[in-house]
């Protein structure tokens, strides 16, 4: 007997799609970014200085309190909203340059 995979919720899916686009911008400014969807877990972007593999975060999207969607810190801090793509990148990468 096989197990039946559930189907992604379309709540995962946003997540992934928006971290989809996030990655894509930040692997154009020179970082590392591979999406991680764990089985019955949300997806990540774990992003790594390529200079420093030991700058590396965990980033994830999802809605805030407030109804709209944010990239956030792995300790649950908003990093930037979801449309401000180019502002997430930037900041992430500062945070991840600390010490270069």
């Amino acid at each position: 007997m096989t197990a039946i995979q559930a189907r992604p919720s379309r709540t995962w899916q946003a997540n992934l799609a928006r971290l989809e686009g996030l990655a894509v911008v930040l692997v154009s400014r020179g970082l590392r970014a591979r999406i991680i969807t764990p089985p019955g877990r949300v997806p990540s972007l774990h992003v790594v200085n390529p200079a420093a593999c030991v700058l590396a975060e965990d980033v994830y999207a999802g809605r805030g309190q407030d109804g709209q969607w944010w990239f956030w810190w792995s300790w649950a801090e908003q990093i930037a909203a979801d449309e401000d793509l180019e502002g997430a990148a930037a900041r992430i990468e500062r945070v991840l340059a600390a010490g270069c």
